[in-house]
């Protein structure tokens, strides 16, 4: 009767402490949203209908749009992609580079990593140019999706995310892009 007893007073004391509220934690950002994606539950949000410059978050969606290549055959990840001068120039432009050069002849695997691990501007350039055959024709692209997704706060004017009027999105429509 002992053991029982106690079995219900730590069920109860586990039940209780599951049920209490996290509090938000203390994040220096001025906008955020946080969730999990697996029990589609937020965790916590400030701002998160702000609209602000998603910077290298865009190339989330520049991954998307490589992905459905690669889905509908359009790409192979064994694909050599040239790199051309407009690629090249991101090297001018101050961001992040997976430093691609004028002789080398990535492949779609190899730009995905420069894009995702060194979220390289080099590489989103390529990969637009490979998904849609210019960077401008692939942003159409990432809009296109972005209003069938529903996403009524997000304009993409570049698929690097380099600072430019207009390039704007929310933390929560963020968080749809990510899933």
């Amino acid at each position: 009767m002992k053991r029982l007893l106690t079995l219900f007073v730590l069920a109860a004391a586990a039940g209780l402490a599951c049920g209490q509220a996290l509090p938000a934690p203390e994040i220096a950002a001025r906008e955020y949203f946080l969730v999990d994606m697996n029990a589609d539950q937020v965790l916590a949000e400030r701002g998160a209908d702000t609209s602000a410059d998603p910077a290298s978050l865009t190339k989330l969606m520049t991954a998307y749009t490589v992905f459905v290549a690669l889905r509908e055959h359009k790409l192979a990840l064994d694909q050599k992609l040239t790199v051309s001068p407009r690629a090249l120039a991101e090297r001018k432009g101050g961001g992040a580079l997976m430093f691609v050069d004028a002789t080398s002849v990535p492949t779609v695997d190899e730009l995905l990593q420069g894009l995702v691990v060194d979220s390289g501007n080099d590489a989103a350039v390529a990969l637009a140019e490979g998904v849609a055959g210019s960077v401008d024709a692939c942003v159409a692209m990432m809009n296109r999706q972005a209003q069938a997704w529903g996403l009524k706060n997000t304009t993409f004017r570049n698929v690097t995310g380099l600072a430019e009027t207009g390039h704007r999105s929310t933390p929560r429509e963020l968080a749809v892009i990510a899933q």
